[in-house]
């Protein structure tokens, strides 16, 4: 097989291992960022504060305080954030069907 197949292989095992909760999850490493612009995801798509909170289900007071600097986001909160910021529309497709 080629490197490229075996590649291919590999990461295919290790997706149905995960899948299956088999995998060794400290193998397994997550970036979420220290400091999320919160302000810039929002403006990014084009809502207003009030929309943006109510789209995604945040406190309009937690959103004030996040875009002026007084707070910031937490964990959860920032891979929340995260996953707006790369896809919005899923996002709303999850909250909407729920």
């Amino acid at each position: 097989m080629t490197q490229v197949a075996d590649s291919i292989r590999r990461g295919l095992e290790q997706a149905v291992a995960f899948a299956d909760g088999k995998a060794d999850l400290t193998a397994y490493r997550v970036h979420i960022p220290a400091t999320i612009d919160v302000k810039a995801i929002r403006t990014k798509l084009g809502l207003t504060q009030q929309a943006f909170a109510g789209q995604f289900g945040f406190n309009i007071h937690t959103l004030r305080h996040w875009e002026q600097g007084l707070r910031q986001p937490e964990g959860p909160a920032r891979a929340y954030l995260l996953v707006i910021e790369r896809a919005p529309r899923t996002v709303q497709k999850a909250l909407q069907a729920a």
